[in-house]
C-alpha cells in the first residue's frame, strides 16, 4: 500500500514539475485524467511541501498553485459539514463575507463621488478583517506545522502580506485629500478593489480546497479545541461565533509551594510569574534550537502572541520576507559577532523599540536568544527631571 501511495506521489509531482516548465494545464489533465480524479487536498499540500524540500522556491510553489489548482480543481472538494463554532467554519465563513464585502466595494465605487460615505463605510469593515489572518498565522498554522505540513502555510502566509499591501494601497488611495473630487483616483480605486476582489478569491479558494481540508484531516479533536481557544483570544472581525467551552486537563501546579532556587535568591512560580507579566516588555525566549520557549503575558501586549506557538522554530513566526534577517541575527549570536540587534518602528500610532539579546550561561556558551519589545513613545516624550511623586 505504502508503495502504491509512493508511486502515486512522484506522478503528482511530475505533473507540477511539468506544469513548472511551461506545459499546457489542459494537455497534462487529459494525460492524467485518473491520477488526477482520486486526488486529495492532502496529497496536494504534501506534494507541495516536498518539491520545496527538493529545491523549488516557496515563492515559485505559490505561482504555480494558480496552474496545478486548474489540473485539479474538479477532484479537490470542500468540507461544508462542521458545526458553525468550528474554527474552520469560521473561517470559511469569514471567506463569504470578505468577498461580498469586497463586492459591494466595487459596486458602490461605481457611483463615486456620491458614495464616497458608504466607500469608506465598507474600508472601515475591511480593516477589521486583520484578525482573520493574524488567527491563521498565529495559531492554525503552528498546529499544521506540528503535524509536519510546513510549506503550504508559509505560502498562503505569503499570500496573506501580498493581500495586505493591496488593501494598503487603496486606504492610502481613499484616504488622499482630493480622492472625493478626483475622477482619477476613482478609477484607480476601482482598478486596485477588482484585483483584491480576484486576489481574495484565489486565496481563499486555495485554502478552502487544499489546506483546510488537510487540517481537517491531520489535526486532532483535543487540538481543534485548544485553536479554538486561540482564535477566541485573539478575536473576531465580521462573524462571531456561539461560545463553545472544551474541556481541558491543566497540569497540578502549585503556584506558592514549588520554588525555583536563583543565585541571588528564590522565588515561588506565582512570584516569577508575577514578576515576568508586571515587566513593561513584552519578552519571547528562543531556545539554542531556535524554537520558541515561552513568552511573558503582560496587561497590554504589543505584538500578538498565542499558545500555539510554544515549540515553533521562530522561522515560522515570521513572513518570508524577513526570515534572512532572523537567520543572520541569530547565526551573529551564536558565532559571538553580535551582542544586540535593535529596530525601532511606528506601529499603530505608537513608537516600538524591538531588540534582540543572546543567552548565555556562565561559560559563555550560547543557550537562546532574548527578543525584548517596548513601547517607548512616552519615554521619547520625557523631559527635564521628575524627581517628586504626584
Amino acid at each position: 500500500m505504502s508503495e502504491l501511495l509512493g508511486e502515486r506521489r512522484e506522478k503528482l509531482k511530475e505533473i507540477i514539475r511539468r506544469l513548472h516548465r511551461g506545459e499546457d494545464p489542459e494537455k497534462i489533465k487529459a494525460q492524467f485524467k485518473e491520477i488526477v480524479k482520486g486526488v486529495s487536498a492532502e496529497e496536494v499540500a504534501m506534494v507541495e511541501q516536498e518539491l520545496v524540500n527538493e529545491g523549488i522556491p516557496p515563492w515559485e510553489i505559490q505561482k504555480l498553485c494558480e496552474v496545478h489548482l486548474q489540473v485539479f480543481r474538479d477532484s479537490l472538494k470542500e468540507e461544508t459539514d462542521l458545526p458553525k463554532h468550528h474554527p474552520i467554519a469560521v473561517l470559511m465563513e469569514e471567506h463569504r463575507v470578505f468577498i461580498k464585502m469586497v463586492q459591494n466595494l466595487l459596486e458602490v465605487a461605481e457611483n463615486l463621488p456620491s458614495s464616497h460615505g458608504k466607500v469608506r463605510e465598507l474600508l472601515g469593515q475591511m480593516k477589521e478583517s486583520e484578525s482573520h489572518y493574524l488567527r491563521e498565522e498565529n495559531v492554525l498554522f503552528p498546529y499544521l506545522e506540528k503535524h509536519g505540513v510546513v510549506q503550504p502555510p508559509k505560502i498562503m502566509w505569503m499570500e496573506h502580506d501580498q493581500i495586505r499591501a493591496l488593501k494598503k494601497e487603496i486606504y492610502q488611495l481613499a484616504e488622499q485629500e482630493d480622492f472625493p473630487s478626483s475622477p482619477q483616483l476613482h478609477g484607480r480605486f476601482r482598478l486596485l478593489a477588482s484585483r483584491l476582489l480576484d486576489t481574495l478569491a484565489s486565496h481563499f479558494f486555495k485554502e478552502n480546497k487544499i489546506l483546510f481540508p488537510t487540517a481537517l484531516k491531520l489535526i486532532t479533536r483535543e487540538e481543534w479545541g485548544k485553536i479554538r481557544k486561540g482564535f477566541d483570544e485573539i478575536g473576531y472581525c465580521c462573524v462571531h461565533p456561539e461560545e463553545h467551552h472544551h474541556a481541558s486537563h491543566p497540569e497540578e501546579v502549585d503556584l506558592e509551594k514549588d520554588v525555583i532556587e536563583l543565585p541571588t535568591g528564590e522565588l515561588t512560580l506565582k512570584e516569577l510569574m508575577g514578576i515576568l507579566n508586571t515587566l513593561p516588555v513584552d519578552i519571547t525566549f528562543i531556545d539554542r534550537e531556535d524554537t520558541v520557549k515561552y513568552f511573558n503575558q503582560p496587561a497590554e501586549r504589543i505584538f500578538l502572541r498565542t499558545e500555539a506557538v510554544i515549540g515553533r522554530k521562530v522561522q515560522l513566526c515570521h513572513p518570508q520576507k524577513s526570515v534572512h534577517v532572523v537567520n543572520r541575527i541569530l547565526e551573529e549570536f551564536k558565532s559571538g559577532k553580535r551582542d544586540v540587534a535593535e529596530f525601532w518602528i511606528e506601529f499603530q500610532g505608537r513608537f516600538v523599540h524591538i531588540r534582540y539579546f543572546p543567552v548565555r550561561d556562565q561559560e559563555g556558551n550560547y543557550v537562546g536568544c532574548l527578543e525584548v519589545t517596548q513601547d517607548v513613545t512616552h519615554i521619547r516624550e520625557l523631559e527635564g527631571e521628575k524627581r517628586l511623586l504626584d
